[in-house]
Order: C-alpha cells, then structure tokens, then sequence
C-alpha cells in the first residue's frame, strides 16, 4: 500500500489508527528539521511557521528547502524532496519507517503501540465512519430548513448569523422526533455503525434504539483534515438539563483531543491572525463572523494538555477569551496549573478576559468588534494572572500572610519544567511582590504643616515645632550612620550571593534614603537566586553604581568584604547591620509619631515620650564608641545595645541560624 509520499510501508498499517495524527499533531516539524538545517532568517517568517533553508538532502547554497511548520510538510524546489516530519527522519537518519516513528514518539512523550495486524481492518472501518459522519452533516442542514426547525431559524436569526452564515458553518437541526437514524438506516446503513458513530445508542429500558440528538442545533465537528468527527447539539428547550451536549468518545471522536473549527482557525493563524480560544460554538462563529478567524474553542471540557499542544502548533501565544463571569475566571485559572508544567521558550498563553457578565458574542454585538481588538491588544501574560490569582481580595499585613504567598508562588513555578523560564517567571514575581509591598508602605495623610510625603521619607520634612538646634544635629548624624549601615547591608549582599536570599524580607521592608541604594535594593530584590548576581545588577544598573558602593572605605573595612567568600561572617555582618538599623529607625519613628500628635497642646506624655525618644537617637548618633549606652558583648564578639543585640538574636533565629550554633568572630 502506498501512502501518500509515494511510500509503500507495511508497518504503517500496524499502527493503531489515529496514532500517526497524534504523533504529527504534538511535534513541531520546524524543530525537528531544523537539528539538521540553518534557517535563513531573511526569507523565514518564525511566527507564521514558514522556514526555508538550503536543503540538507542536496548541495546547494541558496534556501530552496521550504518547511511549512503548520502544515507539518517540507518541499525543496531544487531536488523536489517532499514529506512530514517521519519522512524527515527516515531520509536523514537512515533508519526504517518504525525506527523512525519510534525516534520521533520519544520526542514527543508518546509511547509507540504494539502492532497490531487489525490496524488496517480498523483504518478502514474509520474512513466508513467518517462517510457516516458527512451524511449525517448532510441530513441536519436539510432538517434546518423544514417546517419543524422554524423555531430554530428564528434562534439563529436573533443570535446574528443569516442565512450564508448557517450556510458557512454547516449548521442544521435534529428533529425532536424521527430522525438520523431512520434517516441513515433507510439508506442501508448498517446500525452499528450509526452507533460507532455516536448518532445513536441503545435504550437502557431494552426499548430499541434512540437517537442521541433529538431537538437541538446541531453544530459539526471536523478535525484538522476537514473531517466531520461529531457533533455539538444546543437544546431548543431552554429548561432542559444539558444546554449543550456533544457526541461521546467513538474511533473518530476524542473531544479532549479536539478543537472546534481547528482546519480554518489553523489556517488563519498561518496568515498571521492571532489565535484566540474561546468558550463554546457560538463565541467561535462570532468571533470568526467578526474578523476573528483564527478562533478554537474546546468540546465541553476545560482546556486539556492536548488541546494546548495542538494549540501552540498553531500559534506560540494563544490568547485565551474566557467569559467575564466567576466560571469563566475559574477555568483561566485552571488552564494555567495546565499550561504551566507545558512551558518553553516563546510559547506562552496570554488572557483576555471579558466584561463582567459578557461573552465575546454579546461583546460583539454590543459594542462592536474594535471593543473585542482592543481586549485582545491588552491580553495579559500568564504570569500576572498567576499573581492576580494569588493576591486579589487578600491582605498580606503579617510576615505569616506574606509568606504563606511566597510559598503558593514557589509550588506554581516548581511546576515550569524549563529552567529558564523558571528563572524569568522568579524574577517577573519579585518584581510584582516588591510593588506590592513598597506601595503598601505608604503612610496616610496626616493633618500636618507643609505639604504631604510618604511616611518613609519623613525625615526630610521640617515639621518639628520643638526640634532645637542639637537634636536635628543629632538626627543627621544618626542618619549618616544609617546611611553607612544601608552600603554595608547592600555591598555584602552582592558579594555573598549564596547567604543574600535568606535576608530578601529583611531587605524588602528596608527604607533605602539614598535613590543609588534604593535602585540597587531593587535590583537585588529582582535578581536574588541568578546564577550571577553582579553581572545581573550590572546588566539592570551599569557599573558606575556598584563600583561607586565598593569603593567606600567602611565598605571595604566591613569584615564580609574584607573576608569575602565566608558565608558564616557575611551572615552574621547582615543579621547585626539590620538589627542596628531596624532598632535605630524605630526610635526614631517615635520622634516622628510624637511630633505629629503635637498638632494640638503638648501634655506632660507626649513630652515626657518626645524626651525618651530624643535620648535614645541621641545615643544612636554618637556611635558604638559611647560608653554612656547600655551595651551586651554579642556571640561574635561585637559590642551591641541590649535593644540590638535583642533585635539580631531574632533576625538569625528567623533564617534557621540557632542560638547555640557556633558563631565565627569577626
């Protein structure tokens, strides 16, 4: 038997049939030839699946050799070499038809079936299948036209599709009484072939046989060859149960393997029409009426993974178009715990997401198809939907909440098989968590003299009514040392990258005064866990900042600078540095709360707090050499404040760094 490259191969008939579609469906034909060829990127166009090269199988140097990846041939117009992606194999690899198809199913995860010697019996049974199949298509769009689906028409007529239209899309009716199975048998058709079909079934009451669509529009199905493959009936009774009720699995039908319009949306999607899924029949033959042809929509189910291959065969960002009601944000959730684990580089899912209470139909027609362009335009990535999934209507105001989100975010990217796109989807996830976070930091407005800023830089207002002349020398020399404190704290970070992501908390909740410190703060919290962490700050930020932070001398005197590579000593810098600060800033926040409860009389408290806050920076800006403050000698050997030997006991407890372990000195 020859197939349909002029190839005579027994073992292809060995092979259940429908597996070599499915193996042609999961792999990209571009992929697999392109191990063997350079694409000429001048004449290619990567996004709509057309590739040319000069052909592997004869010298020559220009690009003959034609690959149209969504077809799944090649040609060369020198040598006139033609096939699919096993042909491809075979020639290149010089193997036999099953070693080939064998190489092929290991790239695609598919396990190759025992042969089986009735393989072509049952290829053959499918083609009577699928002549069934055409003339039931046939016998629906007739009965539209009778007296018995007036009502049907007039369904149709509202819902904005004319006659041509019907016409286009095969659209007819099952009677609610006779039908396609009288139809067929009448012609001879054999009944057990209407019932492999799926038009009919047996009466669990032992009453004989029934038709399985009985007063409904009825949709065809047609695979990507064109193949009417089932059904979709709409019931014309608005009160009945199942509103829509598709064909069951048969040899033709698998629904979860299937796509409503594939052939035409495949097609479109080559001419470069974006690919858009959406949720039923009609949301497709609208969106398709409207322009939209590239359109699929899955067959009663939620989008499976084999729907998604065959998808991203078409197209590398399908945008998912899901009704604006709870199910419809219900399913683009779970498209995503499937797509997921499915990654790889450019080949993505984007989401648009409708008006609430409207599907793409009624977003047509109410406001016409540039309303539905312009919500494809603005299709979101994955990943923000992944965070809005996460976040929206939650509160993060503990450091449990914030990190009972770290792990929900953690266990959804350990899902992304592909490492690199594990890695982007990290850092695009920082970049939203520290948003989230800095934003939320900011103060309320307060009835105050002078105009409103953040809580963070109120130490740049001049809103003390009863600062003196020494207590605001004070707060600036407490301020320089913050500012030496936040250098260290970011320089050590940078050049202990392995200990630096234990302190990503610490370092999110701190108020960098100084815009160089608050752009490389930002950037560490973007890039922490990159293989590189100085190349990727250099790549964000430039040298300049980073060679301008390390070449300050209490920088380079910090014993994790000078002792680099000590993740012990650098641990220990990190955990005493925050612990200073976060004491020092807090007795500070004192002042500034006390200051802006004097809006009205002073009484002996407020006075009697301003005072104690005042000493206690006082002491802060005049350094660690004070013998007047209260001091512990710490584990490290340092001397610390109680309050900050206090606050940095807490800090190593907090990433695992037990009381009792042995410290290093530095």
């Amino acid at each position: 038997m020859a197939n349909r490259f002029g190839l005579r191969d027994n073992a292809r008939m060995s092979l259940p049939p429908g597996f070599l579609d499915e193996l042609r469906n999961r792999l990209s034909l571009g992929q697999v030839v392109g191990r063997k060829v350079i694409w000429d990127t001048r004449k290619s166009n990567q996004g709509k699946g057309d590739l040319w090269a000069p052909c592997p199988f004869h010298q020559e140097k220009t690009a003959s050799f034609h690959v149209d990846d969504r077809k799944g041939y090649y040609y060369c117009f020198g040598c006139h070499a033609k096939g699919d992606a096993i042909t491809f194999v075979r020639e290149t690899e010089n193997v036999d038809f099953m070693e080939a198809v064998k190489i092929l199913a290991g790239e695609a995860g598919m396990t190759v079936p025992e042969r089986d010697p009735r393989a072509q019996e049952k290829a053959d049974a499918r083609t009577v299948l699928v002549d069934v199949m055409e003339q039931a298509v046939q016998y629906h769009r007739l009965q539209l036209q009778t007296g018995a689906a007036a009502e049907a028409r007039d369904y149709l007529e509202r819902r904005g599709l004319s006659a041509e239209a019907q016409a286009r899309w095969e659209i007819g009716f099952a009677p609610a009484h006779g039908g396609v199975l009288e139809q067929l048998t009448g012609k001879g058709v054999d009944q057990k072939l209407i019932i492999d079909a799926g038009l009919a079934a047996e009466s669990d009451r032992g009453s004989g046989l029934y038709n399985r669509f009985r007063d409904r529009i009825m949709f065809p199905i047609r695979d990507a060859r064109g193949r009417a493959i089932g059904f979709g009936g709409r019931a014309m009774d608005p009160n009945h149960p199942a509103k829509y009720y598709n064909s069951p699995e048969t040899p033709l039908f698998d629904k979860g393997r299937s796509l409503f319009n594939h052939g035409p949306a495949r097609e479109a999607a080559g001419k470069g029409k974006p690919l858009v899924v959406a949720e039923g029949y009609m949301d497709v033959i609208a969106l398709s009426e409207a322009g939209f042809t590239a359109t699929v929509a899955p067959l009663g189910t939620a989008i499976t993974e084999d729907q998604l291959r065959l998808m991203w065969r078409m197209a590398p960002e399908p945008i998912i178009a899901l009704d604006g009601d709870t199910a419809g944000l219900r399913a683009a959730m779970r498209v995503i715990d499937i797509a997921l684990p499915l990654l790889e580089a450019g080949q993505s899912l984007r989401f648009a997401l409708m008006p609430e209470g409207l599907d793409p139909d009624d977003l047509i027609k109410t406001q016409g198809a540039g309303a539905m362009q312009q919500l494809l335009d603005q299709a979101i990535p994955m990943v923000q939907l992944l965070w809005r999934r996460e976040t929206e209507g939650k509160t993060f105001d503990s450091p449990e909440r914030k990190a009972a989100l770290d792990k929900a975010l953690r266990e959804k990217i350990k899902l992304i098989a592909d490492p690199s796109i594990r890695n982007h989807y990290g850092q695009a996830i920082k970049d939203m968590r520290w948003t989230l976070f800095s934003n939320r930091k900011a103060a309320p407005v307060r009835k105050q003299r002078g105009a409103w800023q953040p809580r963070q830089d109120a130490w740049k207002r001049d809103v003390s009514p009863v600062a003196t002349s020494r207590s605001s020398a004070l707060a600036s020399g407490a301020t320089d040392q913050d500012h030496l404190r936040e250098a260290v704290i970011l320089a050590t970070m940078i050049t202990a990258p392995a200990v630096a992501p234990e302190f990503e908390t610490a370092l999110e909740q701190l108020d960098s005064r100084d815009p160089m410190h608050r752009d490389l703060q930002a950037c560490l919290l973007r890039h922490l866990g990159a293989d590189d962490l100085r190349d990727a700050i250099i790549s964000d930020l430039g040298e300049a900042p980073l060679e301008k932070l390390l070449a300050q001398n209490h920088v380079r005197i910090s014993p994790a600078i000078r002792r680099g590579g000590d993740a012990e000593i650098a641990r220990l810098c990190l955990a005493e540095e925050f612990a200073k600060l976060t004491t020092r800033r807090g007795q500070a926040r004192e002042i500034e709360d006390a200051v802006e409860d004097l809006s009205g009389i002073a009484d002996e408290g407020l006075t009697w707090r301003l005072a104690e806050a005042s000493k206690a920076v006082d002491q802060a800006g005049r350094g660690d050499d004070d013998d007047s403050a209260e001091y512990a000698v710490g584990e490290n050997g340092a001397l610390m404040k109680k309050d900050e030997q206090s606050a940095f006991d807490q800090l190593l407890e907090q990433i695992g760094f037990a009381k009792g372990d042995e410290r290093p000195k530095s």
